[in-house]
């Protein structure tokens, strides 16, 4: 099991600028039209009772309850991924988990796998660059990761890549200080969350894409569609959409984040997948296991249900 710990928050979606002319998604149809929303943060390896200040990737996955069912943007902290190639995920997984004879984790056994997947480097820029510890759930960006597709009216087509940028800005922890953190309170950031929205301090986050026309695809001396890549901003600049804000703590820890169920197959008109290897994985994989994990009815569940169905 992989992003095991974590926690969640519910709250709204609102448009800020129009992106009408290049998807005719209903939700992002206008400024100020505002879609209910939950969220889950996590870590990725570590087990449900492990600190929160351990050096990991953060999950970052949202699901937009819209009027034409439930959209969910299921990605990282991160804006890249350690491989490109989804068949090769188990096996990168039982690299990162603990030995299962002593059931500690070793940092040959990933060194040895990720020696073999050199794509992996950018990936361990950002996990071993100071924003590899977030402060909390608060302060960190989040990323689609992958490349998606908007559709418009006209049914063009657009590739895009999307970025949450916190209001509250960018906060992380060095090592001596997340040893400290952690001893001190291993659920730090979960607490973070819940007190600041009991509080009334909302977090909130601004969302921004980039786009690329498909024509262009190929040329440029990088792979667009590749996930352990990035688009470079001086030439698809960060476009405003909207924002997000959390305002509400969930009412049942294991109703609303223990029984969540994010997956990228799951979309509305307007924003379609790419050819990402690795997102054409995720489409299948993720209901796989969470058929496993909550039953064959997971999308039943009031946390997975679609407020409106379409």
């Amino acid at each position: 099991v992989v992003h095991a710990r974590g926690a969640s928050a519910k709250g709204f979606f609102e448009v800020t600028h129009d992106i009408s002319h290049l998807t005719c998604a209903d939700f992002l149809r206008a400024p100020g039209v505002q879609t209910p929303l939950i969220i889950r943060f996590s870590t990725v390896i570590h087990e449900r009772g492990s600190p929160e200040t351990l050096r990991d990737p953060r999950g970052f996955a949202v699901k937009f309850y819209t009027r034409e069912g439930n959209f969910d943007m299921v990605g990282n902290n991160f804006p890249v991924f350690f491989i490109r190639d989804g068949m090769k995920f188990p096996d990168m997984v039982h690299a990162l988990k603990p030995n299962p004879k002593s059931h500690i984790q070793e940092n040959w056994r990933i060194m040895d796998f990720f020696s073999h997947h050199p794509e992996s480097l950018h990936m361990f820029t950002f996990l071993f660059d100071d924003i590899g510890i977030p402060q909390d759930y608060r302060h960190m960006d989040g990323s689609g990761v992958h490349t998606y597709t908007l559709i418009n009216k006209a049914g063009k087509a657009t590739y895009v890549k999307f970025h949450w940028k916190p209001t509250c800005g960018v906060k992380n922890l060095l090592e001596d200080e997340a040893v400290r953190v952690g001893g001190a309170n291993h659920s730090h950031a979960t607490q973070d969350l819940y007190d600041s929205i009991a509080a009334g301090s909302y977090p909130e986050w601004k969302l921004f894409i980039q786009i690329m026309d498909p024509a262009d695809e190929d040329r440029f001396d990088f792979d667009p569609l590749d996930v352990t890549k990035t688009w470079p901003e001086d030439i698809f600049p960060l476009q405003p959409v909207g924002r997000m804000v959390l305002n509400k703590n969930i009412d049942n820890f294991f109703a609303e984040n223990e029984q969540l169920a994010f997956c990228p197959s799951i979309i509305v008109p307007g924003i379609y997948y790419s050819d990402d290897k690795l997102l054409q994985t995720r489409i299948f994989s993720y209901s796989d296991t969470q058929r496993h994990r909550l039953g064959p009815n997971y999308l039943q569940l009031p946390a997975n249900a679609p407020k409106c169905a379409h």
